[in-house]
């Protein structure tokens, strides 16, 4: 039930893209647009794809019993996400770290818990907390610390248009609140550009 009164739930969601794309002023008839709205429906369902999956899913049984007290790095972890305020992109790079108490987790389930949470209407600064709060609730760890950079296209295409402005958020768990030392080597591991290994 939209807030107008009118029950719109029965309508395809293609056809809401359609009358969508009439509002705005163009014809969803034409050549180059008769199939856009089933695209955009289909496009939409998998940038929002993380509503139906939980951190949980992401990591499965990927979670180790191993003695390592050092700090685990993923670093440069590429997101697109969209703003919930316009349904606008953004987009940038996520570096996740934490130091294991006795468990690892599968060096790949830090992307995939990125993307649980990327792909959803979202705002950056709560995206940042559910990211290391996920972790820290799975592995149980010494401390998780996680930092996101994003372009915010709300920002570069609309109001203020500035083409240069980066967000950058942060989320610490355990140790890495407490101790100075190792939040200040995270936060150079994380921050420091690195020339990119040859492969």
């Amino acid at each position: 039930m939209s807030n107008t009164g009118i029950d719109l739930s029965g309508v395809a969601f293609p056809e809401l893209v359609a009358e969508m794309i009439r509002r705005l002023g163009d014809d969803p008839e034409r050549e180059g647009m008769r199939d856009t709205p089933e695209r955009v429906a289909e496009s939409l369902k998998f940038l929002t794809s993380g509503f139906r999956m939980t951190a949980e899913d992401a990591v499965g049984d990927a979670v180790f019993e191993e003695e390592h007290h050092n700090m685990v790095l993923v670093k440069d972890i590429e997101m697109y996400s969209l703003c919930e305020h316009h349904l606008l992109p953004f987009f940038g790079k996520v570096h996740v770290a934490y130091i294991p108490d006795g468990r690892i987790m599968g060096i790949s389930k830090a992307a995939r818990l990125v993307e649980t949470f990327a792909r959803r209407f979202q705002v950056q600064e709560r995206m940042t907390e559910q990211i290391a709060q996920a972790l820290w609730d799975i592995i149980k760890p010494q401390g998780v610390g996680v930092i996101v950079e994003a372009y915010h296209l709300c920002m570069m295409m609309r109001g203020v248009e500035k083409q240069n402005s980066k967000t950058i958020t942060s989320a610490m768990r355990g140790v890495f609140l407490d101790d100075q030392r190792t939040r200040d080597e995270f936060l150079r591991l994380a921050m420091t550009t690195h020339t990119p290994m040859s492969l």
